[in-house]
């Protein structure tokens, strides 16, 4: 959630600041803003609510000359979204101005006593507060802006990435975060600053990630200097990115959520590589590897997640039951941190984070890690902070996710959890060098299979279609109009699979003028038994994230105690019903949808000729070991979601009120 852009060095800083705002506006936001220090000495802070382009458009007439400056993207959280609550904020002299990301638990407090001493407040936001606070310490103390940023942070309670100028030294950024991320980028006579590293990834590939309570002192023609919060030097570490400008554009593709489902065949590949060798005889996960012990020790496991990595959790605990025999729990990493969780150093806690951000889970990791257990991330990001704060741990490397709705992540999260469960049970004994390499060849070839489900795009597009708009038409005509009418029904009926009837139009009034309401599908059921049951959950939540289309996901044997009540003709219910295990058990259930009239969406295994003679609509998927078939059978559920959006010309790259990285509680 919002996103930072600082920049000092030789180019257009306004251009570069703008460019970085358009590349972190994946991360979801309401409003935008940008402070520009001008050779003259002065400081511009201009904003705008809702786009990028906004601001832009706010800018033509401005001055907007710069040696240095930051730029915003703002979630709002304290206040609501608007002009005066976007950022930057100004200090009460004008002298500095701020942008933050996170949020300041303690606000309200300083607030108080800052209005005590006289300071009055614009908006009503926490980051206010903490540029008035710098400002209230710098003048009092007289001291320097660093020194004042150090002994403000050190109030403060809450989570905070921020960057920090100042008219009167225009060739300066001060910079610091805890709990929020914050990276430098490096360049030759410039340097970069952002919340992650697409801003600058066209200009360096040297960075430097900022750890917690550390203070960065990015000056023009110095080298970076980084001192912790006690003004001590802190080590600077540079990392050389592997992210190419490419990955983050849409490479012809309309958008990027169906560019990063295609990408799946690939970003699987990266995935598996170097993972299952030996022909697949073998899996090697070297966080497991390196951590005998812990995992043959281990008396159980507890996975801590949020969102989409929450449901790649659930399939991480049926895989690590099913092939190591290790008691899992899976907790949503917002309810653990205040639950009074029970742990000891025989117990591993798993943290799954996409962006490695996740305030809730990174506040989770930090209790496991009180209580003595061993924690182990699983993360896309290189360098995020998650990473940094577990014990060991597996990157997913399917590349960046701009798509606000996960579609690449959550696949390689599952075979991620796939390989680690069979290096467990590799390491245990659990599973038979046979069985090893049977699914160790299964890995091998899920980027093809996965090609070949995504050959089912068209079909889905035009699936679509009937569950976006009207399911039911009525043509009409007099005369010779009325052959054309019955006509175009058929055609509808034919190539759309929408129900519709022809009639004489003076007919209309004796009978069919009673069925004259469009019907829209407004609810969906989505239900799976098994592994599909995490698959149904993270179909319905695609659906609702980006189409607005209110979702359910249940497991199918549950619907009997209670969703069943909702099935009728408006209720369309999605199947995922692969040939494993409970096949004949969710064969039932779908003939209880049909005998309430429910339409159905099945998702079944080639060759299905039970479910297909039952369901309105079929989609078949390869077969696939029962273990790996969530990562077919989820791509249809993207596919459908992505398309039902675009028909209802809703922004599925960027969906309303929500975020990429979710960096507050």
């Amino acid at each position: 959630m919002c996103g930072i852009v600082g920049y000092i060095g030789g180019g257009n800083v306004y251009d570069v600041l703008i460019k970085g705002l358009h590349r972190l506006e994946y991360r979801g936001y309401d409003s935008a803003g940008i402070a520009l220090v001008t050779p003259s000495g002065t400081l511009n802070v201009y904003k705008a609510m809702g786009k990028v382009s906004n601001l832009e458009n706010f800018c033509k007439d401005k001055n907007l000359d710069a040696l240095a400056g930051i730029a915003h993207t703002r979630w709002a959280t304290h206040g609501e979204p608007s002009d005066c609550n976007a950022h930057p904020h100004y200090s009460e002299d004008g002298n500095l101005a701020l942008v933050h990301n996170g949020t300041i638990e303690n606000y309200k407090l300083l607030k108080d006593a800052l209005t005590q001493h006289g300071c009055r407040f614009h908006s009503e936001t926490d980051t206010e507060v903490l540029v008035q606070l710098i400002e209230y310490i710098k003048v009092k103390n007289n001291c320097s802006l660093l020194d004042a940023v150090r002994e403000s942070l050190k109030q403060v309670v809450g989570a905070y990435a921020i960057a920090v100028v100042e008219k009167d030294h225009p060739n300066r950024i001060i910079a610091a975060r805890k709990s929020s991320p914050l990276v430098i980028g490096i360049g030759e006579d410039e340097m970069f600053l952002a919340s992650d590293a697409t801003p600058f990834v066209e200009y360096t590939k040297e960075c430097v990630y900022l750890k917690d309570e550390e203070v960065a002192i990015i000056e023009r023609g110095e080298p970076l200097k980084l001192v912790t919060l006690e003004n001590k030097e802190a080590k600077i570490d540079v990392t050389t990115l592997e992210l190419s400008i490419s990955q983050l554009e849409k490479g012809g593709y309309p958008h990027f959520m169906l560019k990063e489902i295609f990408e799946q065949t690939s970003t699987l590949k990266d995935c598996i590589r170097g993972r299952v060798v030996n022909g697949g005889k073998r899996i090697i996960i070297s966080g497991v590897d390196d951590n005998k012990e812990k995992f043959l020790s281990a008396k159980r496991i507890v996975i801590v997640a949020c969102g989409t990595s929450w449901h790649a959790a659930l399939l991480g605990k049926y895989l690590i039951q099913d092939m190591c025999r290790i008691p899992v729990e899976v907790e949503y990493a917002s309810e653990f941190r205040y639950s009074n969780p029970v742990l000891d150093d025989r117990d591993i806690v798993m943290a799954i984070s996409q962006s490695g951000e996740t305030a809730d889970t990174l506040a989770a990791i930090k209790i496991a890690k009180s209580m003595g257990a061993f924690v182990y991330g699983i993360s896309n990001v290189v360098g995020s902070s998650i990473p940094r704060e577990t014990d060991s741990g597996t990157y997913i490397h399917v590349g960046p996710e701009i798509g606000v709705a996960s579609t690449k992540a959550f696949t390689g999260q599952v075979m991620v959890l796939t390989m680690v469960a069979a290096a467990i049970a590799q390491l245990k004994g659990t599973m038979t060098q046979e069985e090893i390499a049977e699914i160790g060849k299964a890995i091998h070839k899920i980027p093809s299979l996965v090609g070949k489900v995504l050959g089912l795009n068209s079909k889905i597009e035009r699936l679509s279609l009937i569950y976006t708009y009207a399911r039911n038409f009525l043509y009409l005509g007099r005369g010779y109009s009325y052959p054309v009418a019955l006509e175009g029904a058929l055609k509808l009926k034919e190539i759309s699979y929408i129900h519709a009837e022809g009639y004489p139009a003076a007919e209309m009034k004796h009978g069919p003028i009673a069925s004259l309401i469009y019907t829209y599908a407004r609810n969906f059921l989505y239900l799976g038994r098994g592994y599909s049951y995490p698959v149904a959950l993270e179909g319905a939540l695609k659906l609702k994230e980006i189409s607005y289309i209110h979702a359910e996901g249940y497991p199918a044997a549950e619907m009997k105690h209670g969703p069943i009540a909702l099935i009728d003709a408006e209720m369309p219910s999605v199947i995922i019903a692969p040939n494993d295990h409970l096949y004949e058990k969710i064969v039932n259930n779908v003939q209880q949808v049909k005998a309430r009239g429910g339409s159905i969406i099945a998702i079944v295994t080639e060759g299905d000729t039970t479910i297909r003679n039952i369901a309105d609509h079929v989609l078949e998927v390869p077969e696939v070991p029962e273990a790996l078939s969530p990562i077919i059978t989820s791509i249809p559920l993207q596919l459908l979601s992505y398309y039902i959006a675009i028909n209802k010309g809703k922004n599925v790259d960027m969906p309303r009120n929500l975020a990429k990285s979710v960096t507050v509680e």
